[in-house]
This record gives C-alpha cells, structure tokens and sequence, in this order.
C-alpha cells in the first residue's frame, strides 16, 4: 500500500510547489514508497508515551489555521490502539478555540518533539471532543492522579497518517530534569 501521508498532503498546490522548487521527483518517489503510514509500530507508540507536550494544529471554518500547545506528565497523550490516540484536555484560556475547531471540521495535526534527541513526529488524525460528563470511564482512563489539573473533556483522535520528520533545523533543548540529571551523572564520574 502506498504512503498515505503524502496521499493527503501532497495537494495539487503542494505539487505545483515541489514541481517549482525542484523536489517533486524525490517527493514522487515518497508517494509510492510502500510503507503503513498510519497504524502506529513500537516505535511510534514509546515515542508517543515519552512525550510531555505537542502542538496541536486545527483550522476554523473560515480556513483560518491556529496551532496551540499541549502539555502536561508526559505519557498524558495516550496510545490506545494502533490508530486511536487521545488526551485529557485540562482547563485552560478558556478561549476553547481548538475545542471549538475540532467540533466543526474534525481534522487535526499534531507536532510531538524531542528536542534533545532532534526527533519530530507529526501526525494527521480525525478528532472527537467528548464533554467529561458524558464519558466518564474515558478521562478516568486519561487522568493522571498526581497531576492537578481539571479535565474538562477528552479529545480522541483517529491516526489517518504519521510522518517522522528529519531533523534539519530542530535546535536541541533541554528540560530542567534533563540538566539536573545530567549534572549529577557528571558529577557522579
């Protein structure tokens, strides 16, 4: 089966674009690659688990793109099969305007970085926003105890495709943990 990523990237505008640039042989040759770009390996799902942010990126009804942070434990973007992702969504701005984008048109991008290792990994998917009151089993799974924060809904996304990304221009960034770790094995040698 060919790739599915570029199946709904590579638009007709996007190829005009490669075709100008001068990619759209190598990005031909992605096209049909055969690889499952959509059910999520090992790779992806510990990937997917390590992680304590993404971006998230949805679009209005007027076609207005609006891209907006998540973060919380990492792990709190949850496996939960190989095409089913989803995430506790905290109280926020309260502006609910990625909430509001999902209910509309469904569609959604995720961003999930590693910094210190240069690894990107986005993902298409198809999203449901389910109110907490009504799926109270769901964010039982999805809430993490030790993390105080209000859910207020879940958001669950359907996989359509993943791409990972190369790493060209992902400048490496560390969190304070990752410091404090690294210090004391340093000073532990």
């Amino acid at each position: 089966m060919p790739r599915r990523f570029p199946q709904l990237m590579f638009t007709d505008g996007v190829r005009r674009a490669q075709e100008r640039n001068g990619s759209r042989q190598s990005a031909a040759r992605m096209e049909v690659q055969e690889r499952d770009d959509w059910t999520l390996g090992s790779a992806e799902r510990e990937f997917i688990a390590s992680r304590d942010s993404f971006y998230l990126a949805t679009v209005n009804e007027e076609g207005w793109p609006y891209v907006q942070f998540r973060g919380g434990p990492a792990g709190f973007l949850r496996v939960l099969d190989e095409r089913t992702l989803a995430y506790a969504d905290f109280r926020g701005n309260r502006q609910l305007i990625s909430t509001g984008n999902l209910g509309s048109s469904g569609k959604a991008a995720l961003i999930l970085l590693d910094y210190p290792t240069r690894t990107r990994l986005k993902v298409l998917a198809r999203a449901v926003v389910v109110p907490a009151e009504e799926e109270p089993q769901l964010i039982a799974a999805l809430e993490d105890p030790s993390y105080r924060a209000r859910v207020e809904r879940a958001v669950v996304l359907r996989v359509e495709a993943f791409d990972w990304n190369c790493p060209q221009h992902i400048t490496p960034r560390y969190t304070l943990a990752e410091i404090q770790a690294g210090l004391a094995e340093g000073r532990a040698s």
